[in-house]
């Protein structure tokens, strides 16, 4: 794997204001991601069975390393701040997506239709799990694009695969110990959730290390027609500070 595109590099505050081309694709894609894994992947478990064991997941598993290949990408080309501004459009549309979630469930249903009963099993959890998944969601992504940030200064915009990776054990981390216990502890047995939690931890990083060369390829793409590698010499890395 070839090393990062260096010869745009420049300061964050250098490029403040500059207009990206494909930057609303790449949030676009990340909050379809985002809403996703929590409208399809968050409620169900599933099993994988190898030899004489079986390993539980959530489906979620599907979704989410994606969502945080794009979270690395976003930082590594385009800087903190603006991964700060698509993570907090990320839980606006989660707030969203709940209360849209919840007025659909209440609404009576019709007489001829007898899918009320199967509509309210998949999204009656819906407060709970997405309560879970924006504060986990929030805590995670902000830690695993700090970490990606910080990283590359300490590495100097080299050795890519060490923060995608670094970030991803660190901000998953965070990530799967607030929602798993949120959303389904007392839902599902403990020795589940604990079992699901850490099996999903595991599999994310292992997605992250498989999906490395997808990542290199992107981040490359990008950064060559972008024509910057952004480098957060003096961010703020507030959550809350305003963006750009």
């Amino acid at each position: 794997m070839s090393e990062d595109i260096n010869s745009g590099a420049i300061d964050a505050g250098s490029a403040s204001g500059r207009q990206f081309r494909y930057y609303d694709f790449v949030m676009a894609a990340f909050v379809a991601i985002l809403l996703l894994s929590n409208v399809i992947g968050a409620s169900k478990l599933a099993v994988i069975e190898i030899g004489a064991s079986e390993f539980v997941f959530g489906a979620g598993i599907l979704f989410f390393p994606i969502g945080y290949v794009i979270g690395d990408v976003l930082t590594e080309v385009y800087g903190f701040a603006r991964a700060r501004r698509v993570i907090w459009t990320g839980f606006a549309a989660l707030i969203f997506m709940v209360f849209m979630s919840w007025l659909v469930v209440a609404m009576p249903p019709a007489d001829s239709w007898d899918g009320q009963a199967a509509y309210e099993q998949v999204f009656g959890q819906v407060w709970r799990i997405v309560a879970a998944s924006i504060t986990a969601f929030w805590a995670g992504e902000f830690v695993n694009s700090f970490v990606m940030a910080k990283m590359k200064l300490w590495t100097r915009g080299k050795h890519l695969w060490t923060r995608t990776i670094g970030s991803t054990i660190v901000g998953q981390g965070v990530d799967s110990m607030i929602f798993y216990p949120l959303a389904f502890l007392g839902v599902w047995e403990t020795g589940a959730v604990i079992m699901v939690m850490f099996t999903n931890w595991g599999l994310k990083v292992l997605w992250e290390v498989i999906l490395t060369p997808v990542t290199y390829a992107a981040v490359g793409w990008l950064k060559k027609r972008e024509g910057v590698d952004i480098f957060d010499e003096d961010t703020n890395f507030s959550p809350f500070h305003v963006n750009l």
